[in-house]
């Protein structure tokens, strides 16, 4: 089971605790009260209060049932969101639920792994099930919610997706040769569509090094919203400065990106040779 330390005001981890705090108070319940009732320590409820402890599947059950009412899940919807994110902090949940919904246009560059919007949930169930400390509840849950959110792309009017992705992608292994077919297989099969381009980028590109990331234009006159990626965290901002120099780093790469056709080739030829 993992543990968090400092969690952000308003994450989910944190209105997980402090709701859980209130209904026992509320219900004139000690902590050891709940505890029994939880099947664990006090130490443990009191570090699930101060969301320095991540809430298993069945303490979330278990508080719904003790204090939800006509067969309450906000225990459990909390814990699902608290999950479901790839890194942990809140950040996340913003850009997955309100930014790339919304988007009118989502440009994509990552140098070491397909993008999360078109994973397959073979290869993204393997790459969570590889996280520090991952364990096999918190692993579904977080390859469902890869899943829930590439949703966006079979919308009615689905964003422009366009994609850039380091040719070495193609052949770094996740997992099997067959998850490797099937993968890279998903993404020709997506590159049909009129709203996604993929594009292989040379590996000897050297401005995109740096790391991942995307860029989402939004409708009605909304400034740019970045995410990019970093060792510890992702970071989500609209500050014009930052967004300028990832449209510059973009152009940069998109400079040395295959045309849409041969990039398309690269692929399938790449996906043959996975045997």
């Amino acid at each position: 089971m993992s543990v968090e330390t400092s969690p952000e005001p308003g994450s989910p981890h944190a209105r997980f605790g402090a709701e859980m705090r209130r209904l026992r108070e509320a219900a004139q319940l000690s902590q050891s009260a709940v505890a029994s009732r939880l099947g664990c320590t006090q130490t443990q409820v009191s570090r699930l209060e101060s969301a320095t402890r991540t809430p298993s599947r069945s303490d979330a059950e278990r508080l719904d049932l003790l204090f939800g009412s006509n067969g309450s899940t906000h225990f459990t919807d909390l814990r699902r969101h608290i999950v479901a994110r790839p890194s942990g902090p809140a950040w996340f949940i913003g850009w997955a639920e309100e930014i790339e919904p919304a988007a009118l246009v989502l440009r994509s560059w990552d140098p070491l792994l397909v993008p999360g919007l078109l994973q397959t949930e073979c290869y993204a169930r393997h790459l969570f099930t590889h996280g520090p400390r991952a364990t096999p509840d918190e692993v579904e849950e977080r390859v469902q919610a890869r899943m829930r959110r590439q949703q966006i792309l079979d919308k009615d009017d689905p964003p422009m997706l366009l994609v850039l992705i380091d040719e070495g992608v193609l052949r770094r292994r996740v997992n099997g040769p067959e998850v490797m077919r099937e993968q890279l297989g998903h993404l020709l099969e997506v590159a049909q569509r009129p709203t996604v381009a993929v594009q292989v980028v040379d590996p000897d590109c050297t401005a995109g090094m740096l790391g991942a990331f995307m860029i989402a234009e939004l409708p009605n006159g909304q400034p740019d919203t970045i995410h990019v990626d970093s060792s510890i965290e992702g970071h989500v901002t609209t500050d014009q400065d930052s967004v300028t120099l990832i449209w510059n780093r973009y152009e940069s790469i998109r400079r040395w990106a295959y045309p849409d056709r041969m990039s398309l080739k690269m692929i399938e030829e790449a996906r043959q040779e996975w045997t």
